[in-house]
């Protein structure tokens, strides 16, 4: 397949389809005039790679996690488990940081600009509903919105 189809195929821009190869997370030979050729499942794969990013992951844990994706869903077999967990620690120290420092700037406005203080968050609230990417995880497969991944299977 080439690049202008896989593009097609996916949506994806060509120029990004080359940066996810230049990452080591689409493999693509060359043909007999220079051109890149991928594989047919090459469509899976961006998949999983569009639906990896919208999860928040950067490319270099993709790369990591990419071997243990099965299926179209993806499927994550239990070697991913650990990344995964990582990730999303990793995540939770950053919400809780941005937490304390919305915290923070709202009590700074409410002193210097009491009319315009702010209430706190809700803390209830759905990050989703928040505009947050788990949307775009959720239903990333092509044609099927509002799939969710099934997990990670042992």
């Amino acid at each position: 397949m080439r690049i202008g189809d896989l593009a097609r195929e996916t949506g994806v821009n060509p120029r990004l389809l080359r940066y996810y190869e230049e990452q080591g997370l689409l493999a693509s030979h060359r043909a007999a005039g220079g051109h890149r050729r991928y594989a047919e499942d090459a469509v899976t794969t961006v998949r999983h790679i569009r639906a990896l990013l919208a999860a928040g992951l950067p490319t270099s844990v993709i790369r990591e996690v990419l071997p243990c994706v099965e299926g179209p869903g993806p499927e994550l077999e239990h070697c991913a488990a650990p990344t995964l967990r990582e990730q999303l620690d990793s995540l939770d120290g950053k919400i809780s940081a941005l937490r304390d420092a919305r915290s923070a700037l709202a009590d700074i406005l409410a002193t210097t600009a009491p009319d315009q203080a702010v209430p706190p968050p809700d803390a209830d609230q759905d990050l989703t509903a928040r505009g947050g990417s788990a949307p775009l995880a959720a239903g990333w497969l092509a044609g099927r919105p509002g799939q969710r991944a099934s997990g990670i299977r042992s």
